[in-house]
């Protein structure tokens, strides 16, 4: 038996009609056509569907879309600002943190937090905040320097300091 539900995602209200063993993944790109949430691995192991849960990181993965009733979502497009890559995107592009792209909403879904406490971090503490994503294509050290970037501290004009 369907159910209806009623979920906030990136600020919009939606309400819909699920049926009860659908993915919250499937319901993000399928019902909402939002298809930065990508689906890697299904089990919750490779990182790639990573959204913010009520401001939390999780892996919509492993939820069903019925969990999502009546709380809020983030997904990966949520991040630009005013239709501009954010501090973090802006520093994966700069210090080539991505190549194939489709780990990369996982990534930035999963740092955004970190940047946001704006904690400075050791190389090993940022290894440690993206463990739980996987990347094929980078080795993870461009990652690592771009988390670096965007901790850094802002110029006037928004970008990272590079000194």
């Amino acid at each position: 038996m369907k159910r209806d539900i009623e979920v906030e995602v990136n600020g919009n209200r939606y309400r819909r009609t699920v049926e009860p063993r659908m993915l919250l993944t499937d319901f993000i790109r399928h019902e909402l056509r939002l298809t930065g949430t990508h689906v890697g691995c299904e089990h919750g192991v490779c990182g790639a569907c990573t959204i913010h849960f009520d401001g939390e990181p999780v892996r919509a993965c492993v939820m069903l879309a019925v969990q999502a009733d009546g709380h809020s979502l983030r997904t990966v497009e949520s991040l630009a600002e005013e239709g501009q890559l954010n501090r973090l995107q802006r520093a994966f592009n700069e210090c080539h943190g991505l190549q194939c792209g489709f780990c990369t909403p996982g990534f930035l879904m999963t740092l955004q937090p970190v940047v946001d406490a704006g904690e400075q971090l050791s190389d090993d503490e940022i290894r440690d905040a993206i463990s739980g994503n996987l990347c094929r294509c980078t080795g993870y050290q461009q990652i690592v320097d771009a988390v670096n970037s965007a901790l850094a501290p802002s110029q006037p004009d928004g970008h990272a300091s590079t000194s």
